[in-house]
């Protein structure tokens, strides 16, 4: 035991030092070679290293002074504040054969799924066996790929990576301040956690306080009635027995189904949350501008960093622009690309006093938090309503620390998470011109997160939509990577747009009435949301619950007498279609109220496959017998539409024949065998 705490201090010692600048060293905890040194083309083999990242910033220094409660965070004696987070890296093992460029995940929720995404894999925390890499993508094309923990309250399960802040204190005093949590169960509950998706909850302070408050409502913007104090208590049934516990709330008689509770309680203690996005940075930075004998990594054997984002974590991309937070101490751009993909208009819980990261904004979930809140488009405009002016991109002026920028978005976001405000004016009448270093591509006809094939009911009263936009994702990298590299122009934005008459009000959509399905009564809406005097300026929230005002106009992609939407990348299943797919859906009745959206999902709703069906059922649409003479024509079809898509820049050549074996695939489960042949 003693030997290897010594030995464990000296690995420290010698990697630690304050050459590093602001990543002052490393705690390697387990470093082996990827799937047994299985070799990926001219990159070779890979190795995974995982552990530990330690910093230090100074927090008075101009790039670290958006961090809510910098200056309340305990300092050493060289006036930093240190903090850490874990790390999870596969690189080449000769570094030099990789492309130079690293490739950093945020993770959603201390998760890896970037290769999910990139390398069509199977999820993965450690990536142990060759279904866990998928085809080697990112390996094949050179990537060093990254994960690093930002958020501080990620569950306790082993493999989910975290940050570890300080707590930020006035002196030798704690800060105080209100902590919100609202839930809705789907069965009836005699307690609850005060935290999103079982994350580490903000404890009650003081069970007793005047300021803790239990509400019960029956809609988002219905009226709320307050519980009495003596009906509930800050405690978990143990054993059929209520204890006292600071992270739950019990109530008599227990919670109902579909009711929204919030409970509103004083916490204390809150950790410097925004060190999250400084731990990117400099971490992004370090490996661009530094040597790390323990990473096996020279200086200049990464040259440039791309960051990608989904849901969650794509919000998290679009806060970190915000607060302009591209340039590090040493003022050089962090990363040189992003692709904050399915975010919409969102951005997050993510750098303010007591923030809660894990809290989005759904249809029927976790309400008015800082999430789809103004501004939501790069350039500056100003809201008539509330009057302020911003941008997403206007608090980083020089143009040097803005990277090369890929938004992508599914049809879920224009339904569930606001899509249509990144790109239109605040009064929703007209575009907004994209900048220079931006592209937006919109994967039309899918859902946040491409559903299982074949398609399968999940939450929602239909099949979950598999239209597939992954394809797209990997040709979208490689444009990203042209275009920082040698300057090579990616292909040309594709999203709905007012000037094409190809978005429109939800209230104007015409979509076909279908047979059996339900079409939704409305959509997920983004709200002027006042938490405060302080929290713009100082991200400190003092209206819990916040203030709501008016809903900013939200509009949706049209589509065709299918349903199918007619704008944006649409790929060879949308092109040349055997279903309608949409980006909504309704929950089932076991998932929540059957007339609301159902969180992420969109709708697979095939065609009748013969008039005499199509008949039967009073579809309106086109039978698939009608369509296409035979399977040989379907897949020939869908060929071409593949081939164009390739030209164009929107798939991979090097993908076309996975493409059609989907394709084939497809007609098969709903044509039959028989009718393959």
């Amino acid at each position: 035991m003693w030997l290897r705490f010594v030995s464990s201090w000296l690995v420290f010692f010698l990697i630690s030092s304050p050459l590093f600048a602001r990543v002052t060293g490393f705690e390697i905890s387990s470093r082996e070679d990827l799937i047994g040194g299985k070799s990926f083309g001219l990159a070779g083999p890979y190795e995974k290293i995982s552990g530990r990242i330690l910093y230090a910033i100074d927090p008075a220094h101009p790039a670290n002074r958006r961090i809510t409660d910098i200056d309340n965070a305990p300092k050493n004696p060289d006036g930093e504040v240190e903090f850490s987070a874990d790390f999870f890296l596969l690189k080449p093992k000769q570094i030099r054969r990789g492309n130079r460029a690293v490739f950093f995940e945020v993770s959603n929720r201390g998760g890896k799924a970037l290769l999910l995404y990139f390398n069509r894999a199977s999820r993965s925390s450690n990536f142990e066996n060759a279904a866990e890499l998928g085809d080697g993508f990112l390996m094949r094309h050179g990537y060093t790929v990254l994960w690093l923990g930002w958020q501080f309250d990620t569950p306790p399960i082993k493999g989910r990576l975290r940050l570890y802040p300080p707590v930020a204190r006035h002196g030798n005093r704690p800060i105080r301040g209100l902590v919100r949590c609202d839930f809705v169960v789907k069965k009836t509950a005699r307690d609850h956690i005060l935290s999103d998706q079982n994350h580490i909850p903000y404890p009650t302070a003081d069970p007793a306080a005047s300021e803790n408050v239990l509400t019960v409502r029956d809609d988002v913007e219905a009226a709320r009635h307050e519980i009495p104090r003596s009906q509930w208590k800050f405690g978990r049934f143990r054993n059929g027995q209520l204890r006292p516990d600071a992270a739950y709330v019990s109530l008599q008689g227990g919670f109902e189904p579909g009711k929204i509770y919030e409970v509103v309680y004083v916490s204390e203690n809150p950790p410097v949350v925004g060190l999250g996005m400084v731990a990117v940075r400099d971490m992004i930075s370090h490996l661009k501008n530094r040597s790390s004998e323990t990473l096996s990594m020279s200086r200049g054997t990464i040259a440039r960093a791309f960051g990608f984002g989904s849901s969650q974590s794509g919000r998290f991309l679009r806060t970190f622009l915000y607060h302009g937070l591209n340039q590090d101490e040493e003022g050089r751009p962090a990363f040189d690309g992003i692709i904050p993909h399915v975010a919409g208009a969102g951005r997050g819980s993510f750098n303010h006093r007591f923030a809660q990261p894990s809290r989005d904004a759904q249809p029927y979930a976790n309400f008015f938090y800082p999430t789809d809140i103004f501004p939501f488009t790069d350039v500056e405009q100003t809201d008539p309503e509330t009057g302020i002016t911003d941008g997403l991109l206007t608090h980083s002026p020089e143009a040097r620390f803005r990277p090369k920028i890929f938004y992508t978005n599914s049809s879920y976001e224009y339904f569930g998470r606001a899509a249509s405000l990144t790109h239109t004016t605040i009064d929703g009448q007209r575009d907004v011109p994209m900048l220079d270093t931006v592209r937006m591509y919109h994967f039309a006809g899918s859902q946040h997160g491409p559903g299982p094939f074949p398609p399968a009911i999940s939450r929602g009263q239909e099949p979950s939509n598999p239209m597939d936009f992954r394809w797209s994702m990997r040709a979208l990298l490689r444009a990203l990577d042209n275009w920082v590299v040698s300057d090579t122009a990616p292909p040309a934005s594709r999203y709905p747009r007012l000037d094409r008459k190809t978005l429109l009000r939800f209230e104007n959509l015409t979509f076909p009435q279908l047979p059996g399905i339900s079409f939704p009564e409305r959509i997920h809406k983004a709200y002027r949301i006042d938490f405060g005097p302080r929290f713009r300026g100082a991200g400190i929230v003092t209206l819990q619950p916040p203030q709501v005002g008016g809903a900013f106009p939200i509009l949706v992609p049209a589509v065709d007498e299918d349903g199918n939407e007619i704008d944006g990348i649409r790929l060879p299943d949308l092109a040349v279609p055997l279903a309608t797919y949409t980006g909504w859906n309704l929950f089932n009745d076991s998932s929540g109220p059957t007339n609301r959206l159902s969180s992420f999902q969109g709708c697979y709703i095939p065609f009748p496959r013969t008039e005499q069906e199509r008949k039967r059922l009073g579809d309106p649409r086109a039978s698939i017998a009608s369509r296409y003479q035979s399977r040989a024509e379907y897949v020939g079809l869908v060929t071409n539409a593949a081939l164009g898509l390739a030209a164009e820049g929107y798939v991979l050549s090097e993908d076309l024949p996975q493409i059609l074996t989907q394709a084939r695939r497809h007609w098969d489960h709903l044509m039959g065998e028989d009718r393959a042949r």
